[in-house]
């Protein structure tokens, strides 16, 4: 009965994708990153946060970051947003929230949790770089029964894609399944931006999703191969899982239906290039969003680097997943979105600032 009750609060608070967890030490924010009672400095935070994900493998300490980068100034009178969390701070965003609460219905809530998800108790402690889930009385901890053995990949995968394909879309939800990190490389409408481009010279073809894992050397288009890779590769043994229990992406016939139902409520995000985005933004070092595909909160950030062709590192943050505990030790809470821009040491929460920052930071000016 107890764990009952725990699944039932934890799927009523499913629609609460910016919810936010505590450990005992606070945060206090200032312009340009964060600093902590422990003395956590701006620059950590950037480097940090994905070197323990991948030893060290980041686009900064990679041998490409020595060829150099466009340059981007923030805007003089920026401030970094303070985190509201489960706050619908202002009202226009409101048809944005009923739209992706809806979108997450029709595709079945697939990505709220990680493959595997269980809850391992409803009275966590508080445990310092510790994720749980404050419900009331109540502090859920969950976590994945079948992924803490799976393989991870030394390197992040890169995936071409754009929001709006449905085939693209069941490939990022099993990303999220499987909590893997992806650098995503928009290119609107498979046809428009310079990684449409780079992936037309390199394969002759412009059609999404195309996935290149660097860790084996495997380049896949087909979405339906692409699932299958990834759950072969980076999932847990078949006779740990019922794999039955994947057809809402796995049935190829409803995901690509009911995804693409999504793709035109939410107005077709990614299909093209924003026509004042910078025409260098391609070059870019990728940002780091932390978060996942049906949230409804990360959803407008992801159609913003999207339309503006930024590359970005995606870190899959699905309930279960082990990196909230990574982003409780690194900054002190959990909360999606949270950006990390490489480009500029702009680190923030708070959806709606995150579009105004991306916007006022990667468009060219009149």
């Amino acid at each position: 009965m107890k764990e009952m009750f725990a699944y039932a609060l934890v799927a009523a608070s499913c629609l609460a994708s910016g919810a936010v967890a505590f450990s005992p030490s606070q945060q206090q924010w200032k312009h340009g990153g964060v600093s902590s009672p422990r003395e956590t400095s701006s620059s950590s935070l950037r480097m940090g946060f994905l070197d323990g994900l991948f030893g060290g493998a980041t686009a900064e300490n990679s041998p490409a970051a020595s060829a150099g980068y466009p340059k981007v100034e923030v805007p003089p009178d920026f401030e970094v947003p303070e985190p509201k969390p489960l706050t619908l701070t202002r009202s226009s965003d409101l048809p944005s929230v009923l739209k992706s609460a809806a979108s997450l219905a029709i595709r079945l809530a697939t990505g709220v949790f990680v493959l595997g998800w269980k809850i391992d108790t409803v009275f966590a402690p508080e445990e310092e770089g510790k994720y749980a889930l404050q419900l009331g009385p109540f502090r859920l901890r969950d976590s994945s029964s079948v992924l803490a053995d799976a393989p991870r990949p030394e390197q992040p995968l890169i995936l071409y894609e754009y929001d709006a394909s449905p085939f693209c879309k069941r490939v990022r939800e099993t990303i999220n399944l499987l909590d893997l990190t992806v650098e995503y490389r928009p290119c609107p409408g498979a046809r428009a931006g310079a990684f449409s481009e780079e992936m037309y010279e390199k394969t002759g073809r412009r059609t999404v999703p195309y996935l290149v894992d660097p860790n084996t050397g495997k380049e896949l288009f087909e979405s339906g191969d692409q699932i299958e890779y990834l759950l072969g590769a980076y999932g847990p043994p078949e006779d740990m899982y019922d794999k039955k229990a994947l057809w809402p992406i796995t049935f190829e016939a409803f995901s690509v239906a009911t995804a693409t139902w999504v793709a035109l409520l939410r107005d077709m995000p990614g299909a093209r290039r924003q026509p004042n985005a910078r025409p260098d933004n391609e070059r870019m070092r990728p940002l780091q969003l932390w978060g996942y595909e049906c949230s409804p909160f990360v959803r407008p950030v992801r159609e913003k680097l999207g339309s503006l062709c930024l590359p970005h590192v995606m870190v899959s943050c699905s309930r279960g997943s082990a990196n909230r505990d990574r982003m409780v030790e690194k900054t002190g809470r959990f909360q999606v979105p949270f950006l990390v821009d490489p480009n500029t040491g702009v680190e923030m929460f708070e959806a709606p600032e995150i579009v105004e920052y991306l916007e006022a930071v990667y468009t060219v000016k009149e």
